[in-house]
């Protein structure tokens, strides 16, 4: 069996594995994904009247359509905490010294918790789309190249935040700091331009709130399922992607290949 055939293999299993733990445990899947769903109701249902008027005064329908797609970016970056924290429970639990000890492709152990995560983050979006939906979401207007488009983007920070997650996980001594850490992922979303224009809001704040991960995403998003000008935000969203991917990547790599915890 070929090197290639081996890390498949040895990552499908791992893959199983952790996904195996989600379904047995998914206490802490549902408490993360619920985040998303009670701001998504909350500033709807609440502040949806008032919060209209910083987006043309358009009413509740306007502002839900303007308010999904950052919530759906949140969405990911609220779930991909449940990586870090199961990372850096097997660290400190020591199966990785176990799993280091036997024959398997070392970077299988790292594949499965990213790739398990990814498709936990597509599935809470789709379930968190399906509410905004429910409420009053629609795009008519936007063709099926760009709705390709639009999932394309969503996993592909899907695997960027994973990784920036799994390493966070891991420079963590215990669960509990895990999740600590991993906090910024859920709270970027909150100073980005998920919920309100970054014209709105005070000059010193903007560029803050401009040039950060979140805001280009949620932009080209927005481009894509409701027809709003993309401009560069799309190039922008590429390179953010690509680039936490990359750190993300050789941070946990470079974690890993040390002595376990």
């Amino acid at each position: 069996m070929s090197s290639l055939s081996l890390a498949l293999r040895d990552s499908s299993t791992m893959l199983r594995r952790n996904l195996l733990h989600a379904r047995r445990y998914p206490s802490l899947t549902l408490n993360l994904l619920m985040t998303p769903v009670m701001l998504l109701l909350l500033f709807v249902y609440i502040f949806g009247g008032a919060m209209s008027g910083g987006i043309g005064g358009g009413g509740r329908d306007e502002y839900i359509a303007y308010i999904v797609p950052g919530i759906l970016l949140m969405t990911i970056g609220s779930t991909v905490v449940g990586a870090a924290v199961s990372v850096s429970t097997d660290m400190s639990e020591g199966i990785i010294a176990r799993f280091r000890t036997m024959a398997i492709h070392r970077s299988s152990v790292l594949i499965g918790h990213v790739v398990g995560s990814v498709l936990q983050s597509i599935a809470s979006v789709v379930l968190v789309g399906l509410v905004g939906v429910a409420i009053g979401f629609r795009s008519t207007d936007a063709s099926v190249l760009e709705w390709l488009a639009a999932f394309g983007l969503i996993a592909l920070y899907a695997l960027a935040l994973t990784w920036i997650a799994v390493g966070m996980g891991m420079a963590s001594p215990n669960a509990e700091a895990a999740s600590n850490s991993a906090m910024p992922l859920i709270l970027l979303p909150l100073i980005s331009s998920a919920f309100t224009p970054i014209a709105s809001m005070p000059g010193w704040f903007q560029p803050i709130a401009e040039y950060q991960p979140f805001t280009p995403a949620i932009e080209t998003l927005r481009g894509l399922l409701l027809g709003t000008e993309i401009g560069n935000n799309g190039w922008l969203a590429l390179g953010w992607s690509i680039a936490l991917i990359a750190l993300g990547y050789r941070w946990s790599t470079a974690q890993f290949k040390r002595d376990p915890k």
